[in-house]
């Protein structure tokens, strides 16, 4: 998914004791921030930073059995992700029409994005009800 833009070293980072290999910092003496927290985008922890592009995403003209594949090894590394939510809201807001994010492929997502769509104009249509069901009671009461 997001990937380093130069394919620089990585150094490997102990926080909330678990080691994550991250970017070694651009500059020779910069400062690694070890706090994610720290003004760190979610995507700087994100799980598929370390594999290639290649498993989240579709080539093209690509068999249905090796997309589905490929689909299911990228899910595997989406799953033990620590920012699997945050990468998968950041998809459906987007929304990303391409590839494997925060655990959906680009069919699931719209899936889902169909369902909250439904479910807002329910509740808008249960919110329009409301008012009119009160007057109703005033006017027989």
């Amino acid at each position: 998914m997001l990937h380093p833009i130069e394919p620089s070293t990585t150094v490997a980072v102990r926080t909330a004791g678990r080691t994550d290999l991250r970017p070694a910092p651009a500059a020779a003496g910069a400062a690694l921030r070890l706090d994610p927290s720290e003004e760190n985008p979610w995507h700087t922890a994100a799980a598929c930073r370390r594999d290639e592009a290649a498993l989240f995403f579709a080539p093209s003209k690509e068999p249905t059995a090796a997309r589905l594949a490929r689909e299911e090894h990228a899910k595997q590394v989406c799953a033990g992700c620590p920012v699997l939510l945050s990468c998968r809201e950041h998809a459906l807001a987007q929304p990303e029409p391409y590839g494997v994010w925060g655990g959906l492929t680009a069919a699931e997502r719209r899936v889902v994005l169909a369902r909250r769509r439904r479910r807002a104009a329910e509740l808008r249509t249960e919110a329009q009800l409301v008012p009119a069901r009160r007057s109703r009671r005033q006017i027989a009461g």
